[in-house]
């Protein structure tokens, strides 16, 4: 196979081995995404005259061919996906297929691909997180006036709910679709053009490849398109992690809760493993998994941290070891929010459990403000209260929480207006969704 940098001379077999890595195997994830910015900058080569319209014509059929052929493979003397799709461009079509690299280098193409197929993940990610969301507001609904204890320093505190305590990741979750369509937006922007971070001598159109990719807008500064190599990345994997975190920590307490010292929770027998020794187990081994893959992702994030801090302005080979963190933390997000979507379905409640966890020490703060209701200052009631834990009377906890009607309280959870807002978040959705698949039709058309 030709190199794309072949100047005559054999590189030593180790040196190969070394460079190349597994980048080959990583840039099977990129192919259509790599067809897809050829042919744009194919046909942005045909506007300004580089190419013929019979020369564009045949490149585009042949990456089309590409596109559409699975068996596609990207071999380790290949190097990269740029160096195959090149290769059979000439094997297929000749010497028109050495045009299509023309004003282009290996480093703003790697980085178009790797806008793509980043915005693509991210639209799926963003897709599965809002079934988690419409799956945990079912639950909220359903469950919205169970009783259970609210704790402090892990003690029980004050009166809560199922619906407040599902309610929280909602709203959190909510929060993290925003940082992720702020990701979403900056990785949104064509770099294509760029070359290697200087620019070319050719009066190339920026504007058109962008607006033929789908980009919102062109990456302005040709040198920072290369900079920020690795800090699109970071800023897109913090976002996910965001997600991650709230998932990770719920499913942490769903492993407390639906334990048999609580049993808050009941996890049914087809979402759990079991023991090779112990007959009786029945575990959370997938909330565990994905507690422990929240801590992947976030090495993956400061993995790419360390590869990029302090390196110098222009491309340097180190770039090259941020694809994969990426590309996994994107994988790996997709599947702890979709593994949660379907646990937030088979999850159930032990109404009478949580009732009974409601002991009377809960009431404490409630029976102070009672006093206060009754004209005694705050500190004289918190005092007279302590002093008398155990005459406190012991309430109706559904009706404790349903009395508490100011906005945001557990008798007052909104659940209702945030359905509206998930609703708007997926109509977004459907309409860069819907820009996408367009844009992608378009160029293979």
């Amino acid at each position: 196979m030709v190199k794309l940098w072949e100047k005559g001379y054999k590189i030593e077999e180790e040196i190969e081995e070394f460079t190349v890595g597994d980048d080959y195997k990583l840039d099977m994830e990129l192919i259509k995404a790599d067809v897809l910015g050829s042919i744009a900058h194919a046909r942005m080569l045909n506007k300004i005259g580089i190419l013929t319209i019979t020369e564009y014509s045949k490149l585009k059929y042949a990456l089309i061919e590409i596109y559409n052929n699975k068996n596609f493979t990207i071999k380790k003397e290949d190097e990269d996906v740029h160096t195959a799709i090149e290769n059979y461009l000439v094997s297929s079509i000749g010497d028109i297929g050495k045009k299509i690299h023309t004003g282009r280098s290996r480093n703003d193409q790697i980085i178009v691909d790797i806008r793509l197929f980043t915005k693509e993940r991210m639209l799926k990610v963003l897709e599965a997180l809002l079934e988690l969301l419409n799956a945990i507001h079912n639950f909220a609904m359903q469950y919205e006036f169970i009783p259970i204890p609210g704790y402090t320093h892990t003690r029980k505190a004050m009166p809560s709910s199922i619906g407040l305590w599902a309610g929280a990741l909602l709203e959190s979750i909510l929060d993290d679709i925003k940082l992720l369509k702020t990701s979403y937006e900056i990785n949104n922007q064509s770099p294509l053009g760029s070359a290697a971070g200087y620019g070319v001598n050719l009066n190339i159109d920026r504007e058109f490849t962008a607006q033929l990719l789908g980009f919102e807008n062109v990456q302005n500064n040709v040198l920072y398109v290369q900079n920020s190599r690795g800090k699109i990345e970071s800023i897109v994997i913090f976002a996910l992690l965001e997600i991650v975190f709230d998932v990770g920590r719920i499913s942490n307490e769903l492993i407390l809760f639906s334990s048999e010292q609580f049993g808050f929770f009941t996890l049914p027998d087809e979402i759990c493993t079991g023991s090779s020794i112990m007959p009786q187990k029945k575990n959370p081994d997938v909330l565990e998994l994905i507690r422990g893959k929240v801590s992947v992702i976030e090495g993956n994030l400061f993995q790419i941290f360390g590869i990029t801090k302090n390196l110098i302005s222009g491309y340097s080979r180190d770039l090259q070891l941020t694809k994969e963190p990426l590309i996994k933390s994107l994988k790996i997000t997709y599947e702890i929010v979709s593994i949660s979507t379907l646990v937030f379905k088979k999850l159930r409640v032990d109404k009478e459990r949580c009732i009974s966890a409601c002991t009377k020490e809960l009431y404490a703060t409630d029976s102070a403000f009672e006093l206060v209701k009754k004209g005694k200052a705050f500190r004289d009631a918190y005092a007279e209260v302590a002093m008398n834990i155990d005459k406190i009377n012991i309430e109706d906890p559904i009706k404790n929480i349903k009395a508490k009607k100011y906005p945001g309280a557990t008798g007052n959870l909104g659940l209702r207006r945030i359905k509206r807002v998930i609703e708007s978040e997926n109509k977004w959705l459907l309409s860069e969704l819907n820009k996408f698949k367009s844009r992608v039709n378009y160029l293979l058309k």
